[in-house]
């Protein structure tokens, strides 16, 4: 499939978050009146997923007058979670925290999906952005970009990701290309906490990773990171060059998490969570643990048919990178 075939279809999908049926039943008004409301992590725990999510799980739950849980559904890339969702009662009671990394890269490298990223879902809007670094321990002998690279010109230097067909995959493939660096190889791990594990361990010399997680330990010294993703330099860490400064700006992205559920969830519930995400976001709280993790919304908010476009937009880039370099998920 070309990239005018993914516009083509992402474009089919575009209304589906505008069509939402109005319900206008006893249930749909008083949601949520029952049990407890599933907020979908479709990683393992230790990561941005499972993070964000346990923030957002109480906010929600303050916010709604019920108790939000959530639930750990790993596996396949995020695929296994994120297509369970997708098969339940549209009922409110199952929410999903979506990631790109499923909605974009996976609809970008996998040949089949179990579902549609945009018209099996009710996609609420846009929670947070985090951008990647490349990462190594403080006492490897990598200090700058050009050193690491230059390294895997001539020997083999591994790098982790949370998956093959993930970001850190596709940034970490880019930068082979664009550095002419062909011993830089991938290690696919299933979660960024297993790689960091090895990372440590030194199993291998470096990972691709989302900052949220590694701020703390970039902080203590306990890893260096080379670059970052950004457009600019993040404020909390002005030494980190971005890669575009660095010669490769192609290498500009982030990883963002949204709010979604399974599709036709009736209008009432979803328009009503639509309006929350702003308010939930503007929490003190959460903005206080969102800049300490260097992990933050966007103003104005991405809501609706915004956040739609968005992700069309960014499965059609993604899918000419992996085409580019012959990334297919099997």
């Amino acid at each position: 499939m070309n990239r005018r075939s993914i516009l083509r279809l992402t474009a089919a999908g575009a209304l589906a978050p505008l069509a939402l049926p109005r319900v206008a039943s006893a249930q749909a008004g008083a949601w949520p009146t029952r049990g407890s409301i599933r907020l979908i992590a479709q990683f393992p725990p230790g990561g941005l997923v499972d993070t964000v999510s346990r923030l957002m799980a109480p906010a929600l739950s303050q916010a709604l007058g019920q108790t939000v849980v959530v639930e750990n559904r790993a596996g396949a890339g995020g695929v296994i979670g994120t297509d369970f969702v997708a098969k339940q009662p549209a009922d409110g009671y199952t929410l999903l925290v979506s990631h790109a990394s499923v909605h974009v890269f996976s609809t970008a490298t996998m040949p089949t999906l179990p579902f549609h990223p945009i018209n099996d879902f009710t996609h609420m809007g846009l929670l947070v952005e985090a951008s990647n670094v490349l990462l190594v321990k403080a006492d490897s002998p990598y200090r700058t970009l050009d050193q690491y690279l230059a390294a895997a010109r001539t020997r083999p230097v591994r790098f982790g990701s949370s998956g093959i067909g993930s970001a850190p995959h596709l940034l970490g493939a880019m930068l082979t290309g664009a550095a002419n660096a062909p011993n830089l190889d991938h290690v696919p791990y299933r979660g960024s906490a297993p790689a960091m594990q090895d990372l440590m361990a030194n199993q291998i010399e470096s990972m691709i990773d989302p900052i949220t997680t590694n701020v703390q330990l970039l902080k203590d010294g306990v890893l260096r990171a080379l670059a970052v993703s950004t457009p600019q330099r993040l404020p909390a860490f002005p030494n980190i060059p971005t890669f575009a400064e660095l010669g490769y700006p192609k290498l500009t992205s982030a990883q963002w998490l949204g709010l979604s559920a399974p599709k036709n969830l009736p209008a009432p519930i979803a328009e009503r969570l639509t309006a929350m995400i702003p308010t939930l976001l503007a929490r003190p709280e959460l903005m206080t643990r969102f800049e300490e993790l260097q992990t933050l919304p966007r103003t104005p908010s991405l809501l609706g048919p915004d956040f739609v476009r968005m992700m069309q937009e960014q499965i059609a880039e993604w899918t000419a990178v992996a085409r580019q370099y012959n990334i297919v998920v099997t």
